[in-house]
């Protein structure tokens, strides 16, 4: 697979996104449906902890990634939803470090939201892969 940045614009890039990602040479994508801060039951975990939400919601999406063979390194899109998005971007860099980390800038969208579908979930994060 082969990536490539698209930025008419650069202001994305300081804040860890692309404006748009071109993938070529892909033979797999994976749709992944929106990963929350919730324990392998399923119930909610980190209540009224943002940074704990953010990190678990994460790691339920590499967990996703992991189990069709992929990684964050194939993450070309991700949209995140949030309850607070005040609250989130004060705790967005631990999203951000972790993408860094993996080398990737993928094509972000973040929406608030009135509520997600688990009260007391603050965070949800929905993505696109390719390998």
């Amino acid at each position: 697979m082969r990536r490539t940045a698209v930025n008419p614009v650069t202001w994305s890039v300081e804040f860890g996104f692309d404006q748009g990602e071109l993938v070529s040479g892909q033979t797999r994508t994976l749709y992944v449906s929106g990963q929350t801060a919730t324990n392998a039951e399923g119930k909610p975990e980190h209540l009224d902890d943002m940074a704990g939400q953010v990190a678990l919601s994460l790691g339920n999406l590499e967990a996703v990634l992991a189990e069709a063979g992929m990684s964050l390194e194939n993450l070309v899109r991700l949209n995140v939803y949030t309850t607070d998005v005040d609250l989130l971007l004060r705790h967005y860099g631990g999203l951000a470090a972790r993408l860094g980390a993996a080398g990737v800038a993928p094509a972000m969208t973040m929406l608030g939201v009135a509520r997600l579908a688990v009260p007391g979930l603050m965070v949800e994060l929905e993505g696109t892969a390719v390998a």
